[in-house]
């Protein structure tokens, strides 16, 4: 597992476990539901996560319902890499973000409300940015528009590589480019909770050669 995915993982253990390892991040963000009126346990975390009889694997301690649809992918010409159906962090974000599934289906119960429109993606992803799918050095040789992600370095997240930073176990996957945990806490781009603030997409120019 790379560097991104144990953090991801750790961070999340902490966060359960320790009531004060919430980061001040995720308060006051677009994933804080502690005063949503679908969230009737009042917490931050429980519509995703619980410390105790987890729904799921697919991420430590799920506690959300997941979706079972099958999404139409991105396909393109240009493309050299192979995607796959959603699996793992981006699976888990779309069991709310495909509109498929209520915000308030979580701890084994079965909720009405759903995503916004503007958050909800639906099960056609074939006008999104592609996921799940691996990007290596072997991608980066193919399509030299990419980096290499093991060297290519991300000042915004302590020099990290894009390898190390932004990829689960290889793949680029929704987290990639979203911060659930809006960990970083800059309130420039805190509305889209991405992993690297995108002026003069910079986000973008982390992976593509342009």
């Amino acid at each position: 597992m790379t560097r991104k995915g144990r953090a991801f993982w750790a961070w999340v253990t902490a966060a359960l476990c320790v009531c004060g390892g919430i980061r001040a991040g995720i308060l006051g963000s677009a994933h804080d539901f502690s005063g949503a009126g679908w969230n009737t346990s009042g917490e931050i975390c429980r519509p995703c996560h619980t410390p105790h009889a987890a729904l799921s694997a697919l991420i430590p301690l799920w506690n959300h319902d997941t979706t079972v649809a099958s999404f139409t992918l991105y396909s393109s010409d240009t493309l050299d890499a192979s995607v796959h159906q959603p699996t793992g962090p981006s699976k888990a974000c779309l069991s709310c973000h495909d509109g498929t599934i209520a915000l308030n289906s979580f701890g084994g119960n079965t909720g009405t409300e759903r995503i916004g429109d503007g958050a909800d993606l639906g099960t056609d992803l074939s006008d999104d940015h592609p996921i799940c799918f691996v990007y290596d050095s072997g991608l980066a040789t193919t399509d030299p528009a990419l980096y290499d992600p093991t060297s290519r370095t991300v000042p915004a997240l302590e020099g990290a590589t894009v390898r190390e930073g932004m990829l689960v176990n290889d793949e680029l996957h929704c987290t990639s480019c979203h911060d659930a945990h809006n960990a970083r806490g800059d309130s420039v781009f805190t509305s889209y909770m991405l992993l690297v603030d995108n002026a003069g997409s910079a986000l973008c120019l982390t992976c593509h050669r342009k």
